[in-house]
């Protein structure tokens, strides 16, 4: 940090009518929602980025390269959003302002919050159903043909820790962003029937669409309403499998692969980048560029270019705003066989975003600098304390704080933990003479919890990173709490979402109700932001 970037001042915040204008001007900008995740999901604008404060620094570099990128903070009217602007000029950001007065004056000012997650991305997939009219099948008419024996094939198009916690009876997980270069080798004869799923509905959308555009010739159909739909017609899901796609693929089908691949996205005018352009662009600094390997976790672990950062195909479809934070940026993917990242950005550019194919992909020799590296950046470190020396330092005056998820709390915690979150540290009220032990799951988040009790003057902390486990191998006493924090309290878990898998039949139905009403909520600007085809909506 230097003392420029220190002293800068704060610029004037911004109000809620213009900010709607600037989201619309055609220019780049980070509208960032500093709230923790459950305030976040249950009410947003449409393009707010979810960027908690409890990992503001951590993520902020991935989610927004460019230091002079017009930032606009979101909070709940109650102060953090500035106390995140300060952090976030502290890094060498020059264009941060507030929205001025948070939340409560977006809603004053007559403007639509969303509940959820992922709008743009789930609403896109909603949209792109009914005007592309994508086939779908019930989870009863599925599982008759599954019991009589129809010649299908299930696959399921989320990630493979997705699929291991419940799916669709004899499914094979295989992520949508997979499906254009695995889905011939797992269903090789044309009459066998290909159902895609999901937990709910984008992404068997999304997938069952990607191999009707592909023009595979095989009768494609999405799940309605993926896992959740199976468990309200009283279907049994499987918990625990381990099917998956072959990690092989035949060399002597990848140029028809690609052909058909390069054909989709060449109908829709995606354009093809070679490595000096690409360097060009990661270097310029009067614009944000992501550079992105759709490629599996395996595949990625293995050896990526320099400065990309690991999107998921499928993922980056679904779930784009959890990867690139800036709307109005571009986006250039790759691959090493030319058949994946081309068919995610024919998705991309239909979503509305300015994206590109690179050349040769992995073996094109581009390279993100330092500055734009997509890693997370790392607070100040903390002491750590062990867990066999926690119970003397309790002893002897320490105060145990719990800056894990609050889920994590209530299922174990050290006996006179006090739960908190960075935004809300200051509530404990803690003397300046405190000592403090933090309790956390990652210590990047507890050295910036460190970093705000230091802002309030308590500088005697630690911090242990141990699992309940390890402490009661300690001899230490973990205790259960599944009421408190009390449900209000949990600013960090968006119940709704989650509740949805835990048998709460209410909670999927209104999952599924909130989705598709999505396109019923959007506003003129928000729908012409998207370039799918025209048509009547009737839902």
């Amino acid at each position: 940090m230097t003392t420029t970037q220190n002293t800068l001042p704060p610029l004037a915040p911004v109000d809620a009518p213009t900010l709607k204008r600037w989201l619309h001007d055609g220019g780049e900008i980070a509208f960032l929602d500093v709230r923790e995740h459950g305030q976040y999901g249950e009410a947003h604008p449409f393009y707010a980025t979810t960027l908690p404060y409890s990992r503001l620094e951590i993520d902020v570099a991935r989610l927004v390269p460019r230091r002079s990128t017009r930032i606009v903070l979101l909070d709940e009217g109650d102060g953090v959003a500035a106390r995140a602007a300060t952090a976030l000029r502290h890094l060498g950001y020059t264009d941060v302002r507030t929205l001025d007065g948070g939340m409560p004056a977006w809603r004053a000012a007559g403007l639509v919050a969303f509940a959820g997650v992922n709008l743009p991305s789930k609403t896109f997939g909603e949209l792109a159903e009914h005007l592309l009219h994508t086939p779908r099948i019930t989870a009863t008419d599925l599982a008759e043909r599954q019991q009589r024996g129809d010649d299908l094939i299930v696959l399921d198009g989320r990630p493979y820790s997705e699929y291991g916690k419940m799916n669709i009876p004899d499914a094979i997980c295989c992520p949508n962003g997979e499906l254009a270069l695995r889905a011939q080798t797992l269903a090789p004869d044309p009459a066998t029937t290909i159902v895609i799923n999901c937990a709910g509905r984008t992404r068997s959308i999304i997938g069952a669409q990607t191999l009707i555009d592909l023009g595979v010739p095989n009768p494609v159909l999405a799940l309605e309403n993926g896992t959740q739909g199976w468990y309200l017609a009283d279907l049994q899901l499987e918990h625990g499998s381990q099917r998956k796609y072959p990690a092989a693929i035949d060399p002597a089908q990848l140029p028809a692969l690609r052909e058909r691949a390069q054909g989709l996205a060449r109908s829709l005018d995606v354009p093809v980048i070679d490595a000096a352009q690409a360097n060009a662009w990661l270097a310029e600094s009067g614009r944000n560029t992501y550079l992105c390997d759709v490629r599996t976790p395996e595949e990625y672990a293995a050896g990526t270019l320099p400065g990309a950062q690991h999107t998921p195909g499928g993922q980056l479809i679904q779930a784009t705003d959890q990867y690139v934070g800036v709307r109005g940026a571009r986006i250039v993917l790759f691959d090493d066989e030319g058949v994946r990242a081309p068919v995610v950005a024919a998705w991309l550019i239909r979503m509305g975003w300015d994206v590109y194919v690179l050349a040769d992909g992995l073996r094109s020799g581009a390279s993100a600098p330092a500055a734009q590296d997509t890693g997370r950046a790392a607070p100040k470190a903390v002491e750590a304390i062990a867990s066999t020396a926690l119970a003397a330092a309790v002893q002897e005056g320490a105060t145990l704080v719990d800056v894990r998820p609050s889920m994590s709390y209530r299922k174990a915690h050290l006996r006179g933990a006090r739960w908190s979150i960075r935004p809300r540290l200051q509530a404990l009220a803690l003397a300046p003479t405190a000592e403090v032990i933090l309790l956390a799951e990652d210590a990047a988040v507890g050295a910036l919890a460190a970093q705000e009790l230091a802002s309030l003057g308590i500088t005697r902390v630690r911090v242990n990173t141990d699992t309940p486990s390890a402490w009661r191998a300690a001899g230490l006493a973990v205790d259960a709490s599944p009421a408190e924090p009390a449900d209000a309290d949990c600013i960090d878990y968006l119940f709704f979402v989650h509740d949805r898998h835990d048998g709460n039949k209410a909670a999927a139905r209104q999952y599924i109700a909130w989705e598709t009403n999505l396109v019923n909520q959007i506003d003129a600007q928000e729908r012409a932001g998207f370039k799918l085809p025209e048509g009547s909506l009737t839902i």
